[in-house]
């Protein structure tokens, strides 16, 4: 028992360390956009994360289906089959880059008026599209190696990689803005060169080697499955940035660029969060995975329980301290002492953290599922938070309640999943036997 403990605190707290880091390439953005280009900055930034949303979603989904994959054949000792999950994982990487890119060198500026910027901000937000876009190969792929490497028994060096990144991004965002007066270029620069920095830390990898690009057999119905077992990574990440696509029209017509401002503020502080909590329940996936493998429930069940209690006691602690000190929180991002921005920002907050109890426990049942290759009732899960429930539950609400009710629809969402996923969650642990 003390053994299994030891597993899942160093699984979980290397790979939540790694992706706090990796989820402050935004707030490093949002903390030096603010100082330097103002509340223009923010909304600016704001409307373009959702496509950074998009790519880091697409880069999890290849990653985590593609390892968790791998976790289940090592479990079984099947080589053949791990050495295949890796290079189905690199395949539709590639197709994806192309796309992307594609879309930075010949679209940014009508994408960035699809996403509700105006004359005031469509420069800016273009830039930021148009490099963050040029960059996706490099985002994609790191997200695929993070995963592999921790899951090959590394979770230290794909813990360091993410760090590495995100402190060349911190260090660069200032470089790039106020010293060399590189605007907002600048900022976008510095999170398109993290993930590289980021490549170079992985490419020390030697652990077990036991995923190449070699010659195996490589079929389109084992990357559906992977994509499948992938999916739900991508809506959890993609959801993130659908809730700020649609909250950034509502608030718009509520408050104009000063309110999306202001949710930007909450918007970028709610990513880190959630990233943290990503972070737990995605590192102890390859201990789940690897144990479904091998069959053995009450493992299982015993690193659930771990991983709840983790998520439940850290959420409260996180929302008692924005609840404590949301003035200077909000404050450190409003560098023009706009009055509005101040109240809107503090107001958001304390109602919208509301949800990240329940957020955290939904996240864990989602990497629950897809560690034991349930691609279905995670699929259920990531749905109903991202699409599903969350863009009616906002109109609904901003009608009956205006700017409070947008406030209110992440955790009226969250609560209404978890129930969900509660019950799923028991209706699957009666019957938990592997799927070769």
């Amino acid at each position: 028992m003390k053994h299994a403990f030891r597993e899942f605190a160093r699984y979980a707290s290397l790979n939540a360390l790694g992706m706090l880091g990796f989820s402050c390439y935004i707030l490093a953005d949002t903390f030096f956009i603010a100082q330097g280009l103002g509340a223009d900055g923010l909304t600016a930034l704001n409307l373009a994360i959702p496509i950074y949303s998009l790519v880091h979603g697409c880069g999890l989904m290849l990653g985590m289906g593609g390892a968790t994959r791998y976790s289940i054949c090592r479990g079984q000792r099947d080589n053949d089959g791990a050495s295949a999950a890796f290079v189905s994982s690199v395949y539709p990487a590639v197709l994806l880059a192309i796309i992307f890119v594609s879309a930075g060198l010949f679209f940014p500026t009508p994408l960035a008026s699809l996403l509700g910027a105006d004359a005031q901000v469509l420069t800016m937000t273009a830039t930021y599209l148009r490099v963050i876009l040029l960059f996706s190969p490099a985002f994609l792929l790191n997200d695929i190696l993070v995963c592999f490497v921790r899951n090959d028994g590394s979770p230290r060096l794909s813990m360091t990689a993410m760090l590495a990144g995100s402190f060349s991004n911190i260090i660069l965002d200032y470089v790039f803005i106020f010293p060399c007066q590189m605007g907002i270029f600048g900022a976008v620069l510095a999170t398109g060169l993290a993930p590289c920095i980021s490549l170079v830390v992985l490419s020390f990898h030697r652990k077990h080697a036991g995923f190449g690009l070699r010659r195996c057999s490589v079929t389109p119905s084992l990357i559906g499955r992977m994509l499948a077992l992938g999916l739900p990574s991508l809506v959890t990440e993609l959801s993130s940035g659908i809730v700020i696509l649609v909250f950034n029209f509502i608030i718009l017509g509520l408050c104009g660029n000063t309110g999306v401002a202001a949710y930007g503020v909450v918007a970028n502080l709610s990513l880190v969060v959630i990233a943290l909590l990503t972070g737990i329940a995605q590192g102890v996936q390859p201990l789940l995975s690897h144990a479904y493998g091998r069959n053995a429930q009450s493992d299982i069940r015993q690193l659930m329980r771990y991983l709840i209690v983790t998520v439940l006691t850290l959420s409260v602690a996180i929302y008692a301290l924005f609840i404590f000190c949301d003035t200077p929180v909000v404050a450190a991002f409003n560098s023009a002492q706009d009055a509005a921005l101040q109240s809107i920002a503090e107001d958001g907050l304390r109602l919208y953290f509301l949800a990240i109890p329940v957020a955290g426990c939904n996240i864990a049942l989602s990497f629950f599922f897809t560690s034991i290759g349930r691609a279905l009732p995670a699929h259920c899960i990531s749905l109903l938070r991202g699409l599903v429930l969350i863009v009616p539950m906002a109109f609904a609400l901003s009608a009956l309640f205006a700017l409070t009710g947008v406030w209110l629809t992440f955790p009226v969402t969250e609560l209404l999943v978890t129930v969900c996923g509660v019950v799923l969650y028991w209706r699957s642990m009666r019957t938990t036997k592997p799927v070769r």
